[in-house]
């Protein structure tokens, strides 16, 4: 048995489900790999860079800010010693192609992403590495207190030498005091983390006796404390807290349960300090969180009327349904369990629908359409619940800008009415504007002209609006693949589907589904 280093490997995706996923694929120590770091962007992945000095790179590929190309280009040409793996879907393949010029070493399709062949990749990236061969080796590596903590917290039942965390952790009662950076601008400086750091330790030294005490940077912008004392007292543990928020307001502090195992670190993080760093986003000015005044009692929960709703907008009953809506979201944001994303996805979804049934109604939506990828994006941005709902009080301000300004243009046109009925009938079938022309017994050129004149929308725009709306219902509401929903509502070429779909919704089918979280079990 040989005793080697790790090889250091630092995690780029946007999507912190994935990189949770890949962490929990395999047992990276045992395989001689250590995470060192995670980033949601090439930019956040330079800076990481500095202060982990990676061996690999696994990135996505498309990403905001910094994509993985433009990161591969900069890494290979500053770093040129890194190896850089790419993660990719099936259509980035031009991307994936424009980061092998600039030096990855390999890539892998997401869809296939599995345990063995990211471990075969990651060996073979590494055996380019002078100080690494992979080949015949049985690691046994004695893991430090860092190690053994980022395992239990990344959920391994771990076994470790009791004698290494005894010598850390000497005393009988631990909690965790995790600092909250995510909103703070100077959350990406080291010398700032550092200096809060160092400033935890000062006041919990002078707050408590005997107490030990390690610092781990577990998420972006998130630093864990674990602090272990003879007696705990919760109430010095709150007054250090206090004392550093009042220091510097932008920070937030979560503090977990007493709890007594070391072994149950892992636990404790991941079931309380994980859901109190979420609830900071519908209590911001609550500057401290302690477990104790949150798990205990669950608010209470009722889903929205979206029947209801859609009746009222559709009969014009505009006020009523805003009233309704604006009612519903100031409870909404009360509900502090809901997940993050799916309380953005509520909001996204009720701004989609408006548009649609307006649009529908035959109201000018093109300013609502030209706007709405803005209020997402802002939506996505937000980092409190105020801000969310923020956005949807200017979407409706806008909204009745274009119900007053723009009264409905609907014509009773028998004719028209016709043709947008059969659509709605018929567009999950082969339907072109020849075959619909054939049918109603006009000729295609007469028919193209005839639409356009008397609806705001051509035949091919009208059509896919009616394909995409059907598509996104069958995303959020069938387990079905969005192969099978591209064919099930029209669509011959699936490529074509995901190129019209982001075009009118913004997003990709893909994302579309993961931001679609139905409401969980006991929620509806």
């Amino acid at each position: 048995m040989k005793t080697r280093q790790f090889c250091r490997t630092l995690i780029v995706d946007d999507e912190l489900l994935i990189r949770r996923g890949i962490k929990y694929y395999f047992d990276w120590e045992a395989e001689g790999f250590q995470i060192v770091g995670e980033a949601s962007n090439g930019e956040e992945a330079l800076e990481l860079i500095k202060t982990t000095n990676p061996h690999i790179i696994l990135t996505d590929i498309v990403m905001p800010i910094m994509d993985g190309e433009e990161l591969t280009r900069v890494v290979k040409s500053t770093y040129p010693h890194i190896e850089i793996i790419i993660l990719s879907s099936f259509g980035e393949f031009n991307y994936v192609r424009s980061a092998f010029q600039s030096g990855a070493i390999d890539y892998i399709l997401k869809p296939n992403l599995n345990a063995n062949d990211l471990l075969q990749v990651l060996k073979k990236a590494a055996n380019r590495i002078s100080e690494f061969s992979f080949a015949c080796e049985v690691f046994d590596m004695e893991l430090s207190i860092e190690h053994i903590v980022d395992k239990l917290i990344s959920g391994y039942e771990q076994e470790y030498d009791v004698n290494i965390a005894t010598k850390a952790f000497p005393y009988k009662n631990y909690c965790l005091f995790t600092v909250d950076l995510r909103s703070h601008p100077l959350r990406r400086e080291n010398k700032f983390i550092q200096s809060t750091k160092e400033k935890f330790s000062l006041l919990l030294d002078a707050q408590i006796s005997q107490v030990a005490y390690y610092s781990f940077k577990v998420e972006q912008d998130i630093t864990l404390f674990i602090v272990n004392v003879e007696e705990l007292q919760i109430v010095d543990i709150i007054e250090v807290a206090n004392k550093m928020v009042n220091s510097d307001p932008q920070m937030g502090v979560v503090i977990s349960n007493e709890f007594h195992d070391f072994s149950k670190i892992g636990y404790q993080y991941n079931k309380e300090v994980l859901k109190l760093i979420e609830y900071r986003f519908y209590c911001p000015d609550e500057r401290v969180l302690l477990a104790k005044n949150f798990l205990n009692e669950k608010p209470a929960y009722k889903a929205f009327n979206l029947d209801k709703f859609t009746d009222d907008l559709t009969h014009k009953r505009f006020d009523m349904a805003i009233s309704d809506l604006k009612a519903y979201t100031n409870k909404l944001t009360n509900y502090y369990i809901m997940d993050v994303i799916e309380f953005k996805y509520f909001f996204e979804n009720i701004i989609f629908n408006i548009i649609i049934l307006l649009g529908n109604m035959h109201y000018d939506v093109k300013v609502l359409e030209t706007k709405k990828y803005s209020f997402f994006q802002s939506i996505d941005e937000a980092v409190s619940a105020s801000e969310v709902v923020e956005q949807l009080n200017l979407f409706i301000n806008n909204m009745f800008d274009c119900v007053v300004s723009k009264p409905s243009m609907l014509v009773e046109n028998p004719n028209i009415n016709m043709l947008l009925e059969y659509i709605q009938k018929h567009y999950a079938e082969q339907l072109t504007l020849t075959s619909m022309a054939e049918h109603f017994h006009f000729h295609p050129s007469y028919l193209s002209s005839y639409f356009s004149a008397h609806n705001k929308e051509g035949f091919i725009e009208y059509l896919n609006k009616i394909r995409i709306e059907a598509a996104t219902n069958l995303l959020e509401q069938s387990p079905i693949t969005i192969s099978e929903i591209s064919a099930k509502v029209g669509y011959t070429d699936h490529s074509y589907f995901c190129k019209v779909f982001k075009k009118l919704i913004g997003m990709s089918p893909s994302k579309y589904r993961k931001k679609s979280i139905k409401v969980k079990t006991g929620l509806s």
